[in-house]
């Protein structure tokens, strides 16, 4: 009974809320002007507009948050509040990652988030109710999944990851802002898209020079096990990565979204010089220089041969996908493509000065070390995104 009277309440709230959403207007901007011009204060609500271009009227002050389908984001807001008090529920997607990762070591309270609410890509309603968030998450492409949270009085806010065109540097300043926008006593918008853009000019600067045959040929692993290899085509994340260091995605003719199923004549084709393998399958290096996984042949593979295949970073999330350790990412991938470009990094010294300055986070020696040797494990609990 309790539950039907909460659903209803939620319901009435949820409808009034998207009234006065309707009455207040405003359009989608991006970077940290947006802080300023979109989020608008009333009383004891905030209203913002979304990544969907949706107007949403939040109450100001918010401590029951759930996550969805946005995997990364539970890690991003840890960070941004350098605490997972909050965070009430997310996918069990999220869960591994941070079980498996330096998130849960710095904020152990995340382990105590609910996952139950969701299998696979559904939401139930009704146990997401027992959470009582203020306020869920959800990825801006899931547009039903939007509706039936908003239908059922919950306040819902789009985040994407997609509409940057997977710029992996533009999706996390982005985030970065809209969070601002929400938590305003929080703002972080201006350092993060200032440390994330100079490391992207810094690198483009240092690669601008280099010539066609000079760049290296980077196949990025994105899934793998006895039964598939998925990977990056033009249209995914590795393409920007690809492109943002410097370096050729071989697969880039293969022009779906998303990952893309390939197989091994395939990659002989291609013959990469550089593999990096991500954290949304447990493969590691040795698996390729070995031949373990599968009946797959790896042995006659440039980056194999030279040994020059690697796992991806694993910070606070799957370093594959936008997250707050893109910009480290960003510096590490170009150092392991091109090390004579970059020796005068020491990616530890930067990891750890990045979350000191930009997110007032001071890591050991080892715990920025650990973020460049993931476990495998960190890799079982992926599924769909």
């Amino acid at each position: 009974m309790k539950t039907i009277t909460r659903a209803i309440c939620l319901i009435i709230a949820g409808a009034l809320l998207l009234m006065a959403a309707g009455c207040a207007g405003g359009s989608a901007k991006t970077g940290t002007k947006a802080a300023a011009d979109s989020a608008k204060t009333d009383g004891e609500t905030i209203t913002v507009t979304d990544h969907h271009g949706d107007t949403v009227v939040l109450p100001k002050k918010i401590e029951r948050i759930v996550v969805t389908d946005i995997l990364p984001l539970p890690s991003v807001l840890s960070v941004f509040f350098d605490s997972a008090e909050k965070i009430v529920g997310m996918a069990d997607t999220s869960m591994n990652a941070a079980e498996n990762s330096l998130l849960s070591e710095l904020y152990p309270e995340i382990l105590d988030a609910e996952t139950g609410f969701m299998e696979g890509g559904t939401v139930n309603v009704e146990e997401l109710l027992k959470l009582e968030p203020d306020v869920v998450f959800y990825n801006a492409t899931s547009r039903e999944l939007g509706d039936q949270l908003k239908n059922a009085g919950f306040n819902a806010v789009a985040i994407s990851v997609n509409k940057w065109e997977y710029n992996a540097i533009e999706t996390l300043n982005n985030w970065i802002t809209l969070l601002s926008e929400m938590f305003p006593d929080n703002d972080k918008a201006e350092q993060v898209k200032k440390y994330s853009n100079e490391t992207y000019e810094m690198i483009q600067s240092r690669v601008a020079n280099l010539s066609a045959g000079e760049k290296v040929r980077t196949f990025f692993l994105f899934k793998y096990s006895d039964t598939d290899m998925m990977t990056s085509g033009k249209l995914f994340f590795g393409q920007w990565w690809a492109d943002a260091i410097g370096a050729v995605n071989v697969s880039e003719e293969l022009t779906q979204d998303n990952s893309i199923e390939v197989n091994m004549e395939q990659v002989y084709g291609w013959n990469p010089e550089l593999v990096f393998i991500t954290n949304f399958t447990t493969a590691q290096p040795e698996d390729l220089y070995h031949n373990t996984v599968g009946a797959y042949d790896w042995s006659a593979i440039e980056a194999v041969k030279s040994e020059r295949v690697y796992k991806m970073p694993m910070g606070m999330y799957r370093s594959y996908t936008p997250g707050v350790d893109t910009p480290i990412t960003l510096k590490w991938l170009a150092k392991t493509a091109y090390p004579e470009l970059f020796e005068d990094i020491d990616i530890t010294q930067e990891t750890k000065t990045y979350y000191r300055d930009i997110f007032g986070i001071d890591l050991t020696d080892e715990q920025a070390e650990a973020i460049f040797a993931p476990v495998a494990d960190a890799g079982s609990g992926f599924q769909n995104g």
